[in-house]
């Protein structure tokens, strides 16, 4: 288990309402669309970061992390797990309070990296699955 529910709890209440959602698109078909929705609905922030820097849920899409023009608290990570420690590292650059990757994104070196540096992260879960339970 990479992320025990106290880190789950302290990201989902404590670290902050802005969350940048790598690999969120406008494809509906997409689980990045329906999970932000659901965190759009618990009051986050969502700030699509996708190739195409494409306006989903109401919100200025951005190409990269780096792109994005202020500070995110967390960032949710829905990219292949190949490509998932580069982006932990860039939301560490981002000074992002957590890293979030999703079901079946898993990389054991980003997640002890990431934890080295001292920030949150959860891996191989869903926010979307986590927040309901804890209303």
């Amino acid at each position: 288990m990479y992320g025990d529910d106290a880190t789950v709890r302290k990201i989902l209440t404590e670290s902050g309402d802005t969350w940048a959602v790598v690999g969120l698109s406008s494809n509906r078909q997409r689980a990045a669309y329906g999970v932000a929705q659901v965190l759009q609905r618990y009051g986050k922030r969502v700030v699509p970061v996708h190739p195409k820097a494409e306006t989903v849920h109401g919100e200025q899409g951005y190409a990269s992390l780096a792109d994005v023009p202020f500070d995110v608290d967390v960032v949710d990570v829905f990219v292949n797990s190949d490509l998932a420690g580069a982006v932990a590292d860039e939301a560490m650059a981002k000074g992002a309070k957590a890293v979030w990757f999703q079901l079946g994104v898993v990389d054991e070196d980003a997640y002890a990296r990431t934890r080295a540096a001292g920030v949150d992260m959860v891996m191989d879960r869903c926010p979307a699955i986590e927040i309901p339970r804890l209303a």
